[in-house]
């Protein structure tokens, strides 16, 4: 199987199926991204708006880090516009403060059948945004702290950091939505595996579809 740097050498030298192939091995990891933090309505568009970013700036991936980072550096990126969209002229939003419940409610489909995972879910909503851009990467996307700091753009030493404050703040959260306290020590004592239970629901069967239809690679 080609590795994601041979995929894109090939889609700059003209081969589209190469490019196919990335959006195709992308896709619902850029979905899960979204899924939990703009809902159902506006995922598909910032997904699609991500992927056509990534053909705008492909020529300038040098290879510092992975691809699969440049991709979602590229996703935290459409994450941020989307949001300072909202505001009026396009005002700044600290992340680092600010929640996706503090910026409105957002309709969101997505299963938990424990409670646990709901715990969980609606915990990383009340967090500041760059908490759960770092807690999702972490346990969703198993990425390291050298990658989050890459995403990012911090320190490796100052991702650590905020990995472990990220998870204080979880356990905040789940205090303050008024989750018991036997949930709460069920859910951080096991958080690797209920973190991959939520991750498995993530994708409803419109958006697992929706990886099937047009793609910008070309």
């Amino acid at each position: 199987m080609s590795t994601d740097e041979q995929l894109l050498a090939a889609w700059r030298a003209g081969e589209r199926r190469a490019g196919e192939a990335l959006f195709e091995r992308h896709y619902e990891s850029i979905a899960r991204f979204f899924r939990n933090k703009v809902g159902h309505d506006a995922a598909p568009d910032l997904i699609q708006r991500t992927f056509l970013a990534l053909v705008e700036s492909r020529e300038r991936f040098r290879g510092e880090s992975s691809f699969r980072t440049f991709l979602f550096a590229v996703a935290h990126n459409v994450l941020g516009r989307h949001y300072r969209s909202k505001r009026r002229g396009g005002e700044q939003i600290d992340f680092a403060s600010v929640s996706v419940s503090d910026l409105g409610p957002t309709p969101t489909a997505l299963l938990a059948r424990r409670d646990e995972e709901k715990a969980l879910l609606g915990a990383l909503r009340q967090i500041p945004i760059e908490a759960q851009v770092i807690l999702e990467l972490y346990f969703w996307e198993r990425m390291k702290a050298a990658e989050i700091a890459a995403i990012l753009g911090i320190p490796e030493g100052t991702a650590r950091t905020r990995i472990r404050r990220a998870k204080q703040l979880l356990e905040q959260a789940m205090l303050q939505i008024g989750t018991s306290r036997a949930i709460i020590e069920s859910t951080l004592s096991g958080l690797d595996r209920w973190a991959a239970q939520v991750r498995e629901h993530l994708l409803s069967e419109e958006d697992e579809g929706a990886g099937e239809g047009e793609d910008p690679s070309g």
